[in-house]
């Protein structure tokens, strides 16, 4: 392997960690008590300040249940039919389709939440480097932002630093929720580069300063 691509491997594994980390509904400190590994470490490695260790992959490998080959993103292809890129099913069938390569810079993916049964419970939430923006195409959702408890809807938006805690659960809609998240890991936002249209100040205001509904 050229060095171009180890160090392309290398950079790409510190989002593939934190994906894996959030869909453990684990936090860095409790990553941090189960390992050994400094918080401040995971935390330079999620975003790309430091490069991963053999040891710390290991560490990280076995408290995730899952190979360096899947880490690295070299694990081979298993022999089938092509198909499109299939999204990532984890343990509470939310399924997460990638829209963007990890190569640094915002990260886009769409997540599917399946339907429930019952009211939910609040969502559980975490807390790490970076910055959020979300928007929400089909359903309910319920953020759990901070002490705060937003109901979002189709068309709603909502942007947030992610160190304040968070997350989301289908709010109870009766159907599945999707929703698009795009992530920046070392704070980085989107860029407004035009101006609202005249003439349409009726429309349903940011679900993250206004018009918010209680939880469910």
């Amino acid at each position: 392997m050229a060095v171009d691509d180890v160090d392309g491997t290398l950079a790409a594994m510190g989002p593939r960690l934190r994906a894996v980390r959030e869909h453990h509904s684990a936090t860095l400190a409790g990553v941090s008590c189960a390992t050994g590994i400094s918080t401040s470490t995971l935390s330079r490695i999620e975003t790309g300040r430091r490069k991963p260790t053999l040891e710390v992959l290991l560490q990280l490998s076995k408290e995730y249940g899952v190979s360096l080959d899947e880490l690295a993103g070299t694990a081979p292809a298993p022999a089938a039919e092509p198909r499109a890129t299939a999204p990532l099913s984890f343990g509470d069938d939310k399924a997460v389709l990638p829209l963007t390569r990890y190569v640094g810079g915002l990260h886009a993916h769409k997540h599917v939440l399946p339907a429930v049964e019952g009211p939910p419970a609040r969502p559980r939430q975490v807390s790490h480097e970076g910055y959020e923006w979300l928007c929400v195409l089909y359903g309910r959702l319920w953020l759990a932002l901070g002490d705060q408890d937003l109901v979002l809807t189709a068309g709603d938006v909502a942007e947030f630093d992610t160190r304040t805690p968070h997350g989301v659960v289908n709010a109870g809609s009766g159907g599945p929720v999707e929703y698009l998240i795009m992530f920046g890991p070392q704070g980085e936002r989107l860029r407004l580069r035009t101006s609202p249209a005249a003439g349409r100040g009726n429309r349903r205001p940011n679900s993250a300063q206004a018009g918010r509904e209680a939880r469910p």
